[in-house]
């Protein structure tokens, strides 16, 4: 309990916080808005995933010295059953995310002309997608961007600067797969803005189980089949009583 409160005193939790709220903004504004369409003029697959993807690298340049840049509670979920942030962290990341992402689609539908603003890029099965299709398509479009998330952020890693880049090309990946199917969420933060201001949550459970199931099968083939870890109960213990945003020192099996 000393530790916790010890945490929530902490300058530095609190600047976390506050980017992964801005940083989830700044990227749900720029991505979306780049997805709308002008005077009949709707933006091509290749054009809406370029925008998602350069959104996704040029926010965690900013963010992730200060918060990790996860921006995603798909990715903040992970971390957590991966032992990289402790409950509180991941908790309190994905409200930030999920508050930005609201507040940068509010901001967003009124700066934008009434014709413009369609459904503000919600989330929805395309004609002829089946639930079924859109969760599984969801699941792997997420599971793969979280495993890059794992491999640009271990600590023997050698990506430095390239690591932005990376993220950037694996959300456009799964955008140059998803969009057909679902219009490409890998993000519930993503999907929960334009839903909440629309008011429109039709299918919006796709996107929250298919982004976090893909987010926890990636923490499981990480850290269990690609870079198996010895973790004790100690580590478990330490991460419940304390928080970190960097990721445990424990030994990777040979």
């Amino acid at each position: 309990m000393k530790q916790l409160k010890q945490e929530l005193q902490s300058e530095s939790f609190w600047r976390a916080l506050t980017a992964e709220f801005l940083g989830t903004a700044v990227f749900v504004f720029s991505s979306v808005g780049s997805a709308l369409c002008w005077a009949g003029l709707c933006p091509g697959t290749l054009q809406v995933a370029l925008g998602f993807g350069l959104g996704v690298a040029a926010v965690s340049v900013f963010t992730q010295r200060v918060s990790g840049g996860q921006l995603n509670p798909a990715v903040s979920l992970a971390l957590l059953l991966a032992l990289r942030i402790s409950p509180l962290r991941a908790l309190l990341y994905m409200a930030m995310q999920a508050l930005g992402a609201i507040a940068a689609c509010a901001l967003l539908y009124a700066l934008t002309p009434p014709s413009v603003r369609g459904d503000l890029g919600l989330n929805q099965p395309s004609p002829g997608v089946t639930q079924t299709q859109a969760l599984g398509v969801e699941i792997i479009v997420t599971f793969q961007l979280v495993l890059c998330v794992f491999a640009v952020s271990h600590k023997k890693s050698n990506f430095e600067g390239s690591a932005h880049v990376a993220l950037g090309a694996s959300v456009t990946l799964g955008h140059l797969v998803a969009i057909g199917f679902t219009g490409c969420s890998m993000n519930p933060a993503r999907s929960l803005g334009p839903a909440v201001i629309t008011t429109n949550f039709s299918h919006h459970w796709i996107f929250w189980v298919g982004p976090l199931l893909g987010g926890v099968l990636a923490a499981i083939v990480y850290n269990l089949l690609l870079m198996p870890k010895r973790i004790g109960c100690r580590d478990c213990l330490n991460m419940l009583k304390t928080d970190h945003k960097a990721e445990l020192d424990v030994e990777s099996k040979p």
